[in-house]
Protein backbone atom coordinates (compact mmCIF):
# COMPACT_ATOMS: atom_id res chain seq x y z
CA UNK A 1 0.00 0.00 0.00
CA UNK A 2 3.13 2.23 0.66
CA UNK A 3 4.78 1.83 -2.62
CA UNK A 4 1.52 2.16 -4.04
CA UNK A 5 0.66 5.65 -2.73
CA UNK A 6 4.72 6.73 -3.08
CA UNK A 7 3.37 5.97 -7.08
CA UNK A 8 0.85 8.80 -6.76
CA UNK A 9 2.00 11.30 -4.41
CA UNK A 10 5.99 10.51 -3.11
CA UNK A 11 5.73 12.65 0.61
CA UNK A 12 9.26 12.02 0.58
CA UNK A 13 10.07 14.74 -2.48
CA UNK A 14 8.05 17.01 -0.84
CA UNK A 15 9.39 16.96 2.68
CA UNK A 16 12.94 17.73 0.79
CA UNK A 17 11.06 21.02 0.10
CA UNK A 18 9.62 21.95 3.01
CA UNK A 19 11.99 25.26 3.66
CA UNK A 20 10.90 26.44 0.24
CA UNK A 21 7.22 25.61 1.05
CA UNK A 22 7.84 26.97 4.27
CA UNK A 23 9.52 30.64 2.37
CA UNK A 24 6.88 30.66 0.04
CA UNK A 25 3.97 30.44 2.48
CA UNK A 26 5.99 33.29 3.98
CA UNK A 27 5.47 35.89 1.52
CA UNK A 28 1.95 35.07 0.58
CA UNK A 29 0.50 35.02 4.33
CA UNK A 30 2.52 38.48 3.81
CA UNK A 31 1.34 39.71 0.59
CA UNK A 32 -2.49 38.72 1.87
CA UNK A 33 -2.03 40.27 5.39
CA UNK A 34 -0.85 43.53 4.28
CA UNK A 35 -2.81 43.59 1.03
CA UNK A 36 -5.99 43.36 3.18
CA UNK A 37 -5.63 45.68 5.99
CA UNK A 38 -4.57 48.21 3.14
CA UNK A 39 -7.71 47.43 0.89
CA UNK A 40 -9.92 47.17 3.75
CA UNK A 41 -8.62 50.85 5.07
CA UNK A 42 -9.26 51.93 1.62
CA UNK A 43 -12.60 50.36 0.78
CA UNK A 44 -14.31 51.46 4.06
CA UNK A 45 -12.77 55.42 2.74
CA UNK A 46 -14.17 55.19 -0.37
CA UNK A 47 -17.77 53.62 0.96
CA UNK A 48 -18.08 56.29 3.75
CA UNK A 49 -17.64 58.56 0.76
CA UNK A 50 -20.30 56.52 -1.95
CA UNK A 51 -22.77 58.23 1.44
CA UNK A 52 -21.72 61.65 0.98
CA UNK A 53 -22.34 64.63 -1.62
CA UNK A 54 -19.04 65.06 -2.74
CA UNK A 55 -20.00 64.43 -6.14
CA UNK A 56 -16.96 64.37 -8.33
CA UNK A 57 -15.16 62.12 -5.87
CA UNK A 58 -18.00 59.84 -5.75
CA UNK A 59 -17.92 59.87 -9.72
CA UNK A 60 -13.86 59.25 -9.48
CA UNK A 61 -14.75 56.11 -6.89
CA UNK A 62 -17.35 54.83 -9.54
CA UNK A 63 -15.32 55.17 -12.71
CA UNK A 64 -12.20 53.37 -10.68
CA UNK A 65 -14.71 50.49 -9.51
CA UNK A 66 -15.81 50.04 -12.92
CA UNK A 67 -12.08 49.81 -14.50
CA UNK A 68 -10.46 47.46 -12.53
CA UNK A 69 -14.04 44.75 -12.13
CA UNK A 70 -13.81 45.34 -16.29
CA UNK A 71 -10.25 44.73 -16.33
CA UNK A 72 -7.93 40.68 -15.49
CA UNK A 73 -5.70 40.91 -12.60
CA UNK A 74 -3.04 39.83 -14.63
CA UNK A 75 -2.98 42.68 -16.53
CA UNK A 76 -3.20 45.20 -13.84
CA UNK A 77 -0.33 43.51 -11.86
CA UNK A 78 1.41 43.69 -15.33
CA UNK A 79 0.67 47.61 -15.74
CA UNK A 80 1.67 48.34 -12.05
CA UNK A 81 4.90 46.32 -12.32
CA UNK A 82 5.96 48.06 -15.76
CA UNK A 83 3.89 51.54 -15.37
CA UNK A 84 3.89 52.41 -11.85
CA UNK A 85 8.01 53.10 -11.72
CA UNK A 86 7.60 55.10 -15.01
CA UNK A 87 4.50 57.47 -13.38
CA UNK A 88 6.01 57.46 -10.18
CA UNK A 89 10.04 57.18 -10.64
CA UNK A 90 10.76 56.45 -6.82
CA UNK A 91 9.18 52.95 -7.21
CA UNK A 92 11.70 51.95 -9.37
CA UNK A 93 13.75 50.79 -6.74
CA UNK A 94 10.53 48.78 -4.94
CA UNK A 95 11.65 45.29 -4.39
CA UNK A 96 9.11 43.21 -6.95
CA UNK A 97 7.18 41.93 -3.98
CA UNK A 98 5.69 45.70 -3.00
CA UNK A 99 4.64 46.60 -6.67
CA UNK A 100 3.00 43.39 -5.87
CA UNK A 101 1.41 44.03 -2.78
CA UNK A 102 0.49 47.55 -4.88
CA UNK A 103 -1.49 45.43 -7.64
CA UNK A 104 -3.38 43.19 -5.56
CA UNK A 105 -4.32 46.64 -3.00
CA UNK A 106 -5.47 48.19 -6.72
CA UNK A 107 -7.71 45.16 -7.17
CA UNK A 108 -8.78 44.38 -4.46
CA UNK A 109 -9.85 47.76 -2.87
CA UNK A 110 -13.21 48.64 -5.10
CA UNK A 111 -14.10 44.90 -3.83
CA UNK A 112 -13.59 45.79 -0.47
CA UNK A 113 -15.42 48.92 -1.05
CA UNK A 114 -18.55 47.19 -2.30
CA UNK A 115 -19.06 45.08 0.27
CA UNK A 116 -18.08 47.87 3.09
CA UNK A 117 -20.82 50.04 1.11
CA UNK A 118 -23.61 47.43 1.01
CA UNK A 119 -22.80 46.64 4.92
CA UNK A 120 -22.88 50.78 5.54
CA UNK A 121 -26.50 50.60 3.52
CA UNK A 122 -27.73 47.78 5.61
CA UNK A 123 -27.44 49.27 9.04
CA UNK A 124 -31.22 50.85 9.60
CA UNK A 125 -31.37 54.46 8.86
CA UNK A 126 -33.41 54.65 12.59
CA UNK A 127 -30.50 54.14 14.77
CA UNK A 128 -28.75 56.57 12.95
CA UNK A 129 -31.32 59.22 13.91
CA UNK A 130 -31.66 58.33 17.12
CA UNK A 131 -27.81 58.61 17.29
CA UNK A 132 -28.84 62.12 15.94
CA UNK A 133 -31.09 62.88 18.20
CA UNK A 134 -28.57 62.15 21.28
CA UNK A 135 -26.27 64.86 20.30
CA UNK A 136 -24.21 62.74 18.10
CA UNK A 137 -21.62 63.50 15.69
CA UNK A 138 -21.21 62.58 12.38
CA UNK A 139 -17.58 61.12 13.33
CA UNK A 140 -19.01 59.36 16.58
CA UNK A 141 -22.51 58.42 14.67
CA UNK A 142 -19.53 56.52 12.05
CA UNK A 143 -17.63 54.59 15.03
CA UNK A 144 -19.98 54.01 17.32
CA UNK A 145 -23.45 53.20 15.64
CA UNK A 146 -22.81 52.50 11.29
CA UNK A 147 -19.70 51.06 11.16
CA UNK A 148 -19.29 48.15 14.11
CA UNK A 149 -22.91 46.93 12.89
CA UNK A 150 -21.55 47.28 9.02
CA UNK A 151 -18.43 45.74 9.74
CA UNK A 152 -20.44 42.88 11.41
CA UNK A 153 -22.58 42.43 8.28
CA UNK A 154 -20.05 41.89 5.90
CA UNK A 155 -18.09 39.15 7.16
CA UNK A 156 -19.04 36.81 5.17
CA UNK A 157 -18.62 38.58 1.88
CA UNK A 158 -14.71 39.63 3.37
CA UNK A 159 -14.06 35.88 3.76
CA UNK A 160 -15.45 35.36 0.33
CA UNK A 161 -12.79 38.12 -1.16
CA UNK A 162 -10.27 37.53 1.24
CA UNK A 163 -10.10 34.06 -0.56
CA UNK A 164 -10.12 35.49 -3.75
CA UNK A 165 -7.18 37.95 -2.32
CA UNK A 166 -4.96 34.44 -1.35
CA UNK A 167 -5.67 32.45 -4.37
CA UNK A 168 -4.50 35.55 -6.41
CA UNK A 169 -1.47 36.33 -4.84
CA UNK A 170 -0.70 33.18 -6.94
CA UNK A 171 0.15 35.20 -9.83
CA UNK A 172 2.80 37.39 -8.38
CA UNK A 173 4.89 34.56 -9.58
CA UNK A 174 4.93 36.38 -12.87
CA UNK A 175 6.44 38.92 -11.43
CA UNK A 176 9.19 36.35 -10.23
CA UNK A 177 7.69 37.06 -6.23
CA UNK A 178 8.55 34.22 -4.83
CA UNK A 179 5.37 33.16 -3.05
CA UNK A 180 3.87 29.50 -1.87
CA UNK A 181 2.73 28.73 -5.89
CA UNK A 182 5.99 29.32 -7.08
CA UNK A 183 7.31 26.65 -4.48
CA UNK A 184 5.51 24.14 -6.01
CA UNK A 185 6.32 25.26 -9.43
CA UNK A 186 10.23 24.83 -8.26
CA UNK A 187 9.57 21.42 -7.39
CA UNK A 188 7.68 20.28 -10.48
CA UNK A 189 10.18 22.35 -12.69
CA UNK A 190 13.53 20.20 -11.06
CA UNK A 191 12.02 17.12 -10.20
CA UNK A 192 8.88 16.85 -12.51
CA UNK A 193 6.60 15.56 -10.34
CA UNK A 194 3.32 17.40 -10.85
CA UNK A 195 1.50 15.64 -8.31
CA UNK A 196 3.46 16.29 -5.00
CA UNK A 197 3.80 20.38 -6.85
CA UNK A 198 0.25 20.46 -7.41
CA UNK A 199 -1.69 18.92 -4.75
CA UNK A 200 0.78 20.40 -2.26
CA UNK A 201 -0.40 23.92 -3.18
CA UNK A 202 -3.93 22.87 -3.24
CA UNK A 203 -3.86 21.76 0.31
CA UNK A 204 -1.62 24.95 1.35
CA UNK A 205 -4.41 26.87 -0.02
CA UNK A 206 -7.35 24.70 1.25
CA UNK A 207 -5.55 24.84 4.94
CA UNK A 208 -5.18 28.90 4.75
CA UNK A 209 -8.61 29.12 4.54
CA UNK A 210 -9.73 26.54 7.24
CA UNK A 211 -7.52 28.96 9.76
CA UNK A 212 -9.42 32.04 8.08
CA UNK A 213 -12.78 30.69 8.24
CA UNK A 214 -12.25 29.93 12.11
CA UNK A 215 -10.89 33.03 12.63
CA UNK A 216 -14.04 34.77 10.85
CA UNK A 217 -16.24 32.60 12.97
CA UNK A 218 -14.42 34.06 16.11
CA UNK A 219 -14.64 37.77 15.01
CA UNK A 220 -18.34 37.71 13.97
CA UNK A 221 -18.77 36.00 17.39
CA UNK A 222 -17.23 38.82 19.41
CA UNK A 223 -18.71 41.86 17.26
CA UNK A 224 -22.75 40.52 17.15
CA UNK A 225 -22.75 39.94 20.88
CA UNK A 226 -24.14 37.01 23.06
CA UNK A 227 -27.08 36.58 20.96
CA UNK A 228 -25.75 35.15 17.87
CA UNK A 229 -22.88 33.46 19.88
CA UNK A 230 -26.22 31.45 21.29
CA UNK A 231 -27.80 30.84 18.41
CA UNK A 232 -24.38 30.10 16.72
Amino acid sequence: MSSFILDYFNYRIVAQYLDRFAEGLGNTLIATGVSFVLSFVLGTIMAIIMFTQWKVLRSLIQGYVTFIRSTPLLVQIYLVYFGLPVLLPFTAKWPEMWLGIAALVINCTPYMSEIIRTGIGSVPRGQVEAAKAVGMSYGQRLIHIVLPQAFANVIPPVLGQTAVLIKDTSLLSLITVFEFTSAGLLLNSERVRPNESFLTIAAGYLAIYCVMLFLSHQVKKKLAGPAWAAKG
